[in-house]
């Protein structure tokens, strides 16, 4: 580096390093607690297409816990709430013929999967689409009609705001001394523990997943009080433990759930020795004095039924909860060349805590421009700044650039950038794109690109990389740190740094702020030019004289233009 380069103080020190998601248990911010909560429908569905059939065991434990709520003289009348892809509703007819099951969800897609099963048959079971916290009950089924309703691990999935509703919907059909059969998530159970380090609370004891399915956490106090206020009395309720044993990755994993039984507050019913306050003895669980001792059942995990919807894999166990397998594979085609990047599949993309593991539309944009006007890069060194995981412009520029590096600060976006990068360049260009981590502002990995070049760089590229108002100023700190000072004869052939992004958090004065602050003056923006020295500028006529359709990508899209004052 130039002795100018280093007059500065400003310059020598380019700030603390940035770690975009904050590692405090700051939660789900605002904007994803409405996304969660407007599109929470979609999300199920989406699980649905996912897993179809195959995510749940059938419950046929219900038969050992509450089968003397089925039998008897009569035929019972059910109500199934949140009937999935009904893991509860047909090992129960099967053991209980003469049952009918009226089956709800607020998926379609789980819906159809009810009415496509084997054992599915109209004189047994009515399934259709619901949600209580909208839709009135009373509309498919005639009021006091159900016998027993039937919620499992379904309650948690509504906002605690809106239980409710849930609850007074299902008051309304069930018969005076009807039950309502209950189990779900605990507080304190592992996922919930799992889920808290991943920063992934909505609220208290309520969590979104990777998936962007929610889950709330009960205690017996909470749902006892919930049920209570909207109408029922507490016949049993018990919490539940069992402590799953992996050993081949020698893991102990507490699994907890509490397991109820309700019925209307007015219903004559109320016989049993179990009431409200009593807490009686489940499976894994013994009394002793007034507390509820938990009893463990070491087990391996393979034997074991569990019942836990979520990923047990991914969510719980972490058998097999890479990010490989939440990828997907998306084709570019560039100037006749073709490239297979694995990004982010997008429903994860919202939870995901990396950064760079999707193509953003700017990534697409910049290596058009770059696969179109190659003498942008073409004898040149350059440096990627937060490529992500596809380094689709690195891997462009390498075609006619003399070096390449692509760079990215987040460890799960450089091991698959550099899967991409080996899957789609060959010798010779593979030789010249080197692929190293840098965070903006840590003075070790700076120090580690410049021993790869310490002559500086002559092109930086980043897309989308202005969006977290607190990493601007270590953006250009560092590209101050890494680009070369050596001018060439030509203005358009001195240095540059070349933003592409669409302006979100960060706006314009905000970003040129902190450029001039490092030195870099904005040259032309693009889509308007402020360059004097054509009307066209540098930029528009890499539009102009490659025939690149403009209008192909968002309007929302701008390249900045800089270059050292």
């Amino acid at each position: 580096m130039s002795s100018d380069a280093q007059a500065s103080p400003e310059q020598q020190e380019p700030g603390p390093k940035i770690q975009i998601y904050s590692t405090s248990a700051t939660g789900v911010s605002p904007f994803w607690r409405d996304k969660y909560e407007r599109e929470a429908k979609k999300y199920w569905d989406i699980f649905y297409k996912r897993h179809q059939d195959k995510f749940f065991k059938d419950r046929h434990y219900l038969d050992k816990e509450w089968g003397h709520y089925f039998s008897g003289a009569g035929k019972r009348i059910i109500l199934e709430v949140g009937c999935g892809a009904g893991n509860t509703i047909f090992p129960l007819v099967a053991t209980y013929p003469d049952v009918f099951v009226h089956a709800c969800d607020f998926s379609p897609r789980a819906v159809n999967l009810v009415k496509m099963h084997k054992d599915f048959k109209e004189n047994q079971i009515s399934p259709f689409v619901c949600d209580l916290t909208i839709d009135d009950l009373n509309r498919q089924i005639p009021p006091s009609s159900i016998d027993i309703v039937t919620m499992i691990f379904v309650l948690s999935a509504v906002s605690p705001e809106k239980m409710h509703l849930v609850l007074q919907n299902i008051r309304r059909v069930l018969k005076p001394k009807g039950h309502v059969l209950f189990r779900d998530y605990a507080t304190g159970d592992l996922a919930q523990e799992r889920l808290t380090c991943k920063d992934q609370m909505i609220s208290e004891n309520f969590y979104v997943r990777g998936d962007g399915t929610r889950a709330f956490y009960f205690s017996n106090e909470f749902l006892a009080s919930l049920f209570k206020d909207n109408g029922f009395d507490v016949k049993e309720i018990g919490l539940c433990c069992k402590q799953v044993e992996n050993r081949s990755r020698e893991l102990v994993m507490n699994r907890r759930w509490v397991q109820a039984v309700f019925c209307p507050s007015d219903s004559e019913d109320l016989s049993s020795s179990n009431h409200a306050s009593t807490e009686v003895d489940l499976p894994s669980q013994e009394n002793t004095e007034s507390n509820i001792s938990l009893k463990a059942s070491k087990e391996p995990v393979e034997n074991i039924e569990v019942d836990m919807s979520e990923g047990v894999a991914a969510d719980v166990f972490g058998i097999s909860s890479s990010v490989d397998n939440e990828l997907k594979t998306i084709q570019v085609s560039l100037n006749e060349e073709n490239f297979s990047i694995r990004v982010l599949s997008g429903e994860y993309q919202h939870t995901c805590k990396s950064t760079g593991l999707m193509l953003w539309e700017s990534a697409q944009m910049m290596a058009s421009i770059l696969a179109q006007n190659p003498n942008i890069v073409s004898g040149k060194k350059v440096l990627e700044l937060g490529c992500g995981c596809g380094g689709i412009c690195s891997m462009v520029a390498v075609r006619s650039a003399d070096l390449v590096v692509a760079t990215d600060g987040d460890k799960k976006t450089i091991d698959l950038l550099m899967q991409n990068v080996a899957s789609n360049i060959a010798p010779p260009f593979l030789d010249k794109l080197i692929v190293k981590s840098l965070e903006w502002g840590n003075r070790g990995h700076i120090e580690a690109v410049k021993e790869v070049n310490d002559k500086g760089f002559n092109i930086i590229i980043g897309t989308d990389v202005t969006y977290i108002p607190e990493a601007i100023l270590p953006l250009f700190a560092t590209a101050r740190e890494l680009i070369s000072t050596n001018r060439g004869d030509e203005e358009d052939q001195a240095s540059a740094l070349i933003l592409c992004h669409v302006f979100r958090r960060v706006d314009e004065p905000s970003i040129l702020s902190a450029a001039s602050r490092y030195g870099f003056q904005l040259v032309e923006r693009w889509p308007v030019g402020i360059s004097g020295n054509s009307s066209q500028g540098v930029v528009g006529s890499w539009f102009a004289e490659s025939g690149i359709d403009k209008y192909t990508f968002s309007k929302a899209l701008s390249i900045m233009y800089f270059q050292i004052e």
